[in-house]
């Protein structure tokens, strides 16, 4: 998979880790950046990472800001992203298999980079699937998208 990355400054301590944890993986990385830990806005960084979702360039896309909050929010304004602030391995693999999540998102001060590789890893060897049920809930929330554009 080609999975977009992207953080500002408040994630920037967890970017190293993320890159690599993807790419021992297996995975190809379309870095976004930003490229230091000096002040950016976080929704340029979203805007990168869902544009590059929706025009087909990545697969998945892995946000970091301070808490995972603000990016979470700034993707979810984007047509076909999907995405939340996971900081457990449980809920990054359950939100790819039950609710369609394309766009994992972390907090660089909220966990550490163990842990991160750990969510990463969760995130990547998840696929979408589930039951029935799963599928017309993640088919209502489309629905939901649609009618709110």
């Amino acid at each position: 998979m080609k999975i977009a990355v992207g953080c500002d400054h408040g994630g920037f301590p967890l970017k190293a880790t993320v890159l690599q944890a993807i790419r021992e993986a297996g995975h190809e990385v379309l870095d976004f950046g930003t490229n230091s830990p000096d002040s950016v806005d976080f929704p340029d960084f979203a805007q990168k990472v869902g544009e590059a979702i929706q025009q087909g360039q990545a697969d998945r896309g892995i946000l970091m800001c301070g808490s995972g909050v603000g990016m979470s929010m700034a993707a979810n304004k984007m047509k076909g992203i999907y995405a939340s602030v996971c900081h457990d391995t449980y809920s990054a693999h359950q939100g790819v298999e039950h609710d369609g999540m394309n766009v994992l998102c972390m907090g660089g001060r909220i966990i550490g980079t163990e842990v991160a590789k750990e969510i990463v890893a969760a995130f990547l060897n998840a696929e979408p699937g589930g039951s029935e049920r799963h599928a017309r809930r993640r088919e209502k929330v489309k629905a939901l998208e649609s009618a709110c554009q």
